[in-house]
């Protein structure tokens, strides 16, 4: 399904199969000579074919077409290996473009099994299967021809003049491209409608939520009228949304000192108790992949608390625990 939102820029509704998102906003934006894409959708064949048909029908080839990718999750990075010609300009940050290059054998993936094993999904019976992880199964082949961009970097296509805007905290290296004198911002996974971008914390060392709230403090700072997200629909009020992501992250920081009380509990038993919008009511019924983003975005707030000094942490046969200070 093809949208034009602005002159010259066109959602494309790229399918993810079997996944609650649905689908990728992918951006499709003419220029004079060359023409940009902004997000690919899933290595498969559902993807792949949704995005040719929808090339074909805007009348464009990758020939004269180049990449933006703001982050390395492979519902936005998925087609990259399969899209890119020898004409292709492939940007992306470093930290992220250094996850997505090595496809299936990146070292990204070697640290998900100790996120089994310290969160205490290990232990609580989960099955270690690293290919039934979306983003493992449907990651896109090696590549390593990128272009890498740093925050304040200009990419101009046609009458757009973007900027490069560091956004770290839903992964390392996300970007979004922002056009000041145009008022519009394509967000990626930064900022959502309705839903809130999972922050999941796969490894202690990083206060990955504490990134992710500052870097909406800078979006805030910004002049926006449009919003172009990843996924869903597009936003008007971007300052207003910031604030009920904010919230959002207030009371879940709240909902998990609770829980915790005076109690040490690992990254699963405070997943289990946290309030989440969805239809299982009992933790045994949720599904393999929605346990691993419930314990991981559990793990990323449990681990703010303890970087802003208010919980402590210790580890008992490779699981950490956290309690109140």
């Amino acid at each position: 399904m093809i949208e034009q939102v602005l002159p010259n820029i066109f959602k494309i509704q790229i399918p993810l199969p079997r996944n609650p998102l649905k689908a990728t906003n992918s951006y499709f934006i003419r220029g004079n000579e060359r023409n940009l894409l902004v997000d690919t959708g899933f290595n498969c064949e559902e993807s792949r074919s949704a995005m040719i048909s929808a090339l074909k029908e805007l009348d464009a080839t990758m020939e004269n077409t180049d990449l933006f990718i703001t982050h390395l999750h492979s519902d936005h990075a998925g087609l990259l290996s399969f899209l890119v010609k020898p004409e292709t300009t492939v940007w992306m940050s470093e930290p992220d473009g250094y996850v997505v290059g090595g496809g299936q054998e990146s070292s990204h993936w070697l640290i998900f099994s100790g996120f089994l094993v310290g969160s205490g999904l290990i232990a609580d019976g989960i099955e270690n299967t690293i290919e039934r992880h979306p983003g493992y199964r449907y990651a896109p082949d090696i590549f390593d021809g990128f272009t890498y961009v740093q925050d304040g970097d200009e990419i101009k296509v046609g009458n757009y003049n973007f900027q490069c805007v560091e956004t770290k905290g839903h992964t390392p290296g996300h970007i979004c491209l922002y056009d000041q004198d145009k008022k519009l911002l394509l967000s990626g996974d930064h900022i959502l409608g309705k839903i809130t971008p999972n922050i999941t914390l796969w490894q202690l060392g990083e206060d990955v939520l504490g990134d992710y709230l500052r870097s909406l403090d800078r979006i805030a700072s910004l002049d926006v009228d449009l919003v172009l997200p990843g996924h869903r629909y597009l936003l008007n009020d971007c300052r207003g949304r910031i604030q009920e992501l904010k919230d959002h992250h207030k009371a879940r920081l709240a909902n998990v000192l609770d829980i915790l009380g005076n109690q040490s509990l690992n990254g699963v038993e405070v997943a289990q108790q946290m309030k989440w919008d969805l239809t299982f009511k009992d933790w045994r019924d949720f599904p393999w992949g929605q346990k691993l983003f419930a314990v991981g975005e559990a793990m990323s707030h449990l681990y703010h608390l303890f970087q802003i000094g208010i919980l402590q942490i210790h580890c008992d046969n490779d699981i950490y625990y956290f309690t109140k200070r």
